[in-house]
């Protein structure tokens, strides 16, 4: 049993790890390169806005990648009490 737990706990590391590693990889490129199709205030940014972003980008790049894909040009307007 201690055999199988170990080997489930190997498995989900492995799996965090090839997150961030396609995290990583697809910040760098839609960081350099992307960001501003998706969101037009990016534009002229400097490097230091995008050194800001990179790890948020990072952790939620599956939802980045599906703006992208479905060609999102602005952000979503929020619809909470607060807006």
């Amino acid at each position: 049993m201690a055999a199988m737990s170990e080997t489930l706990a190997q498995v989900f590391v492995y799996g965090l790890i090839a997150y961030a590693g396609l995290g990583v990889v697809f910040a760098a490129v839609f960081v350099i390169s992307k960001v501003q199709i998706l969101d037009s205030e990016a534009q002229g940014s400097g490097i230091g806005f995008r050194l800001l972003i990179l790890p948020g980008v990072a952790a939620f790049w599956p939802m980045f990648l599906r703006r992208w894909a479905l060609r999102v040009t602005e952000p979503p307007v929020e619809k909470n009490p607060h807006r």
